[in-house]
């Protein structure tokens, strides 16, 4: 059976008579034994490293993708927010021109009709028009 003490010892008696037949000293064995030994320690210590690289490397991308997952949901979120209030502000802006509108229709347009009944100058189409420019300008730039 492979593995007790009394194997062992027969493996050693082996490996010293094969030695012993190739000729090769006991000293130059020993060294090329620790030699063998401390280089296969080397390996095991460098896969050793490189599996504890590779785990870590693993668990950061796990955790970057994540955190790109949750950036991603809080881009759609603030995609909506965005959408939500673009038709809010578009909806606020049709007020305030429907507003301006019935402004200028109820209370510009009678004083103009005063005017004329008045004697007083009415308001020229031109100066509508630009009234009607400025306001757009500022809707634009607000």
């Amino acid at each position: 059976m492979h593995g007790q003490i009394g194997d062992e010892i027969q493996e050693a008696d082996v490996t010293l008579f094969v030695r012993a037949a190739k000729g090769i000293a006991a000293g130059e064995a020993d060294q090329l034994d620790k030699a063998g030994q401390t280089i296969l320690q080397l390996v095991q210590r460098a896969a050793s490293f490189a599996e504890e690289n590779s785990r870590h490397a693993l668990d950061t991308a796990q955790r970057l993708s994540h955190q790109l997952r949750a950036a991603e949901d809080r881009i759609a979120e603030l995609e909506a927010e965005l959408t939500a209030y673009q038709e809010r502000a578009d909806r606020a802006d049709q007020w305030l021109h429907r507003v301006y509108t019935e402004i200028e229709d109820r209370f510009l347009h009678q004083s103009d009709s005063r005017r004329a009944v008045n004697g007083a100058p009415q308001r020229s189409q031109n100066a509508r028009r630009r009234a009607d420019q400025e306001l757009k300008v500022t809707r634009r730039s607000g």
